[in-house]
């Protein structure tokens, strides 16, 4: 009888074992399917079914586990940990921006960095329907976008913009030897439909990423492939189509994901077309396009435009593809390899369209040729809790190509110029991650980036098609390379109190030669060598003394080395204006005080606010100069002013900004954002404003979220800027502002109204609507070239399978 206890007793005990284990999401209370469980050698694995339930027989009761779904928050438990029937998950998504990987290349908890870093992930990207990356950035309330075409947007951050800004994708940086100091559009290359979180660092950031850091990092990080976790393959797809009846926006997305169990592929495309932008009815009539080019037979006519709202030549297209690679053997190793192609169409430069001269319309033609950038990107991350050396690594490399070009005419001229840039961009760089004790970790890394141009130039004869060279935008064959390393130690001295200081040694080369272009210029030099070597550091401490108080301070000097396009560009910057070379350059060194305060009343009212001061030392900025002591040579045909990028100048930036956060109901909210930013360029003792200085602008958001139906109405506005206000070399661009009652350009304030919905259909499909510019206005945003659209409907349809 003993012994029938005995096997009753361990037949009960192994039935009472028996784990079958419902997962559920932490707030919906819904079940999961598709959660992997695995060991960490992943020779067991379990995936939950339709109903959540999932069978942990199969492990033993000491083995950690790794508890893994694309949509919750990955956890290491012990089978012992599964207590109960029901096991809940947390969603990622709900605390996506207190986890950050831009300010050191690691995670890190928000809370811990001393910056201010605003994110966008892919939901907000799926919700608001960004047409660009540009428009993407300005969605997180701190990025101003300036335009000059539809084909454009160029970030400004807290003052800085262009080659002060750092861009970077998948860790690999995007700034290349010709990036400039006029706007860039760069940023549209990256598709919004294939990033999985955008990271923005508010303030330098030049000890982790070097040279250009000045103003902030813009760190896009793209969707990798998703992994079965078992034997058996899943595929994933979705699919939307967009349209937007300002510009008669048609957009096409596809990817489709292939999961093994150690293996993961995703393929990504999309196509965008934009017709003609129609702007608003209710603004300045300074904006409206009276007028237009057209070519016929090689003759150029001016015609009335019947739609002076619609700003003819300003349509373009683009085609985005990405495919991906990962291999993952263990949980210790991921291997990734990318590859990403965009192109657009060419692209109207509307801003120089729209340019008179004489009364008359100066350009019959100005594009951009298409734009093109493709990158080969393998990186390869390792953790490793044994290594004396490290705990975590990161290798990447990368291989990138930029080709872009500019083609003009002026009315009437027979002679087409053309001139056309490659750029081939290689890059290496090793970070690691050191974890000594609950304290004290260490980040460090070197990298290494060598870029080489290629720069053509000709004019063309329209009518007999005979060509013949002219003088290159930047020196043909022409290097640039950056070698560097760096260290962020980050100490926690208590729970309550981090500390991060970090330093970077950088030793920057430049070679040009101007032999080329010295039978159109006669330089005084027929070649450039640049050798800068540059520290950096940063200091900074993030305080919690409890859950209602986060207090940052953050001490950082930043700066950028002289490129290819500061030494030896040749261009004009504005009519009647060349900019020449100069090979007698130093850095720019920016030096950074910011104090942040985040307070957080019982998840309530939640409020975030920064003050920041920064002074940017021998700043390069474009000047007056004589070459062979003429002021002015002939350029293309114009009798010009010579100018040169010069170390010139010094700039004072100083800045506010605060938002604010109410969770009024469990689904209703409201999210507000206010930046001003002020500051002074001082060059030869006398202070003129900044160019890149924004007018106070933000946002106000009220949002109703039930899971199912989401709906955001909410207002954007911006301040306005008096001539006065303006930089000196924006004083003059009456082609571009609207004009004062003394006849003088000035930047009205403006604002909109707007309202954007979601709903989802069932699980697979998701149906989003947005109405913006409701009421229609006419504006233009700060220093931009193009008017905004006016009243837009954007709908978009979402399927996934």
């Amino acid at each position: 009888m003993k012994q029938f206890y005995t096997v009753l007793f361990l037949v009960l005990a192994s039935v009472t074992y028996a784990q079958n284990i419902v997962l559920k999401d932490a707030t919906t209370k819904k079940v999961i399917s598709g959660v992997a469980i695995f060991n960490e050698s992943k020779s067991k694995s379990e995936v939950s079914n339709l109903n959540g339930v999932i069978n942990l027989d199969e492990f033993n009761s000491d083995e950690l586990l790794i508890v893994k779904h694309i949509s919750y928050q990955e956890m290491l438990l012990y089978k012992t940990q599964f207590t109960n029937n029901e096991f809940y998950l947390k969603s990622n998504l709900q605390d996506l921006d207190e986890i950050v990987l831009s300010a050191s290349k690691f995670s890190q908890t928000k809370k811990e960095i001393s910056k201010t870093i605003a994110t966008v992930d892919a939901k907000l990207v799926g919700f608001t329907n960004p047409q660009t990356s540009a428009d993407a950035l300005q969605k997180t309330g701190k990025v101003f976008i300036q335009k000059s075409q539809l084909g454009g947007g160029s970030p400004i951050i807290r003052g800085f913009s262009t080659n002060r800004l750092l861009l970077t994708v998948d860790g690999v940086r995007m700034n290349n030897a010709i990036f400039r100091s006029g706007n860039l559009q760069n940023v549209i290359s990256i598709d919004p439909f294939s990033i999985k979180n955008t990271e923005v660092t508010l303030g330098a950031g030049a000890v982790i990423y070097g040279s250009d850091a000045i103003g902030g990092v813009m760190s896009f990080n793209t969707k990798k492939p998703k992994l079965s976790y078992q034997d058996s393959l899943i595929i994933n797809s979705s699919s939307t189509i967009r349209y937007a009846s300002a510009n008669q926006e048609q957009t096409v997305n596809a990817n489709v994901n292939l999961g093994f169990k150690k293996w993961g592929f995703l393929s990504h495309f999309t196509y965008t077309s934009f017709n003609d932008l129609r702007m608003g009815k209710n603004g300045p009539d300074d904006y409206l396009r009276p007028e237009f080019v057209v070519t016929s037979g090689n003759r150029d006519v001016v015609v009335k435009n019947k739609t002076p709202k619609v700003q003819r030549e300003t349509g373009y297209n683009q085609i985005n593809f990405m495919q991906k690679a990962l291999f993952s053997p263990n949980n210790n190793l991921d291997v990734k390899l990318g590859l990403f192609y965009t192109k657009t169409g060419d692209v109207p430069r509307y801003d120089r369209l729209t340019r008179y001269k004489n009364n008359q319309l100066r350009s019959a033609e100005w594009f951009y040729g298409p734009q093109q950038w493709l990158m080969a990107h393998l990186s390869a991350d390792y953790k490793n809790s044994n290594n004396w050396l490290y705990n975590s690594a990161k290798v990447n490399l990368a291989f990138q190509k930029f080709n872009e070009s500019r083609v003009d005419r002026d009315f009437q001229d027979i002679i087409r110029n053309t001139r056309q840039e490659f750029v081939n961009a290689y890059n290496v760089s090793l970070d690691f991650e050191k974890i000594f004790s609950s304290k004290i970790n260490l980040f460090y890394g070197v990298d290494y980036v060598f870029n080489q141009v290629k720069s053509e130039a000709y004019q063309e004869n329209i009518n007999t098609s005979a060509r013949e060279s002219i003088v290159t935008r930047y020196p043909n064959g022409s290097t640039w390379q950056s070698a560097a390393a760096y260290f962020n130690l980050k100490y926690k001295p208590t729970k309550t109190v981090v500390l991060q200081s970090g330093m970077r040694y950088s030793n920057v080369l430049s070679k040009a030669n101007f032999d080329a272009n010295n039978q159109f210029l006669s330089l005084p030099f027929n070649s450039s060598k640049t050798n800068n070597n540059a520290f950096t550091g940063a200091l900074g401490v993030a305080w919690t003394p409890n859950k209602m108080i986060n207090w940052r301070l953050n001490l950082s000097s930043a700066f950028r080395a002289p490129n290819i396009d500061d030494i030896g560009k040749v261009f004009d910057s504005e009519p009647g204006s060349v900019v020449i070379p100069n090979d007698n350059l130093k850095p720019e060194y920016a030096y950074g005080l910011e104090l942040g305060l985040g307070l957080n009343f019982e998840n309530i009212v939640e409020l975030d606010l920064a003050t920041y001061y920064t002074f940017l030392d021998d700043a390069l900025i474009r000047r007056e100069t004589t070459l062979n002591g003429q002021s002015q040579i002939l350029y293309d045909g114009e009798l010009s002013s010579v100018q040169s990028i010069q170390n010139a100048s010094e700039a004072k930036i100083y800045g506010f900004e605060i938002g604010a956060k109410v969770n009024l109901t469990s689904q209703l909210y409201s999210k507000s954002q206010l930046n001003i930013v002020g500051g002074k360029e001082i060059s030869n003792s006398i202070e003129s404003p900044s160019r890149h200085i924004s007018p106070q602008f933000g946002n106000s958001h009220l949002v109703w979220d039930n899971k199912k139906i989401k709906v955001d109405g909410f207002v954007q506005f911006n301040g306005s800027l008096s001539n006065n206000q303006l930089a000196n070399s924006e004083q003059s661009k009456t082609h571009i502002y609207a004009l004062d009652t003394n006849g003088n350009p000035f930047a009205p304030s403006w604002y909109t109204l707007n309202l954007t919905s979601q709903y989802k259909l069932n699980t697979n499909t998701t149906i989003t609507a947005s109405l913006e510019n409701i009421t229609d206005q006419r504006y233009r945003t700060y220093s931009s070239g193009i008017t905004a659209p006016g009243r837009n409907l954007i709908v978009s349809l979402s399927y996934k399978l």
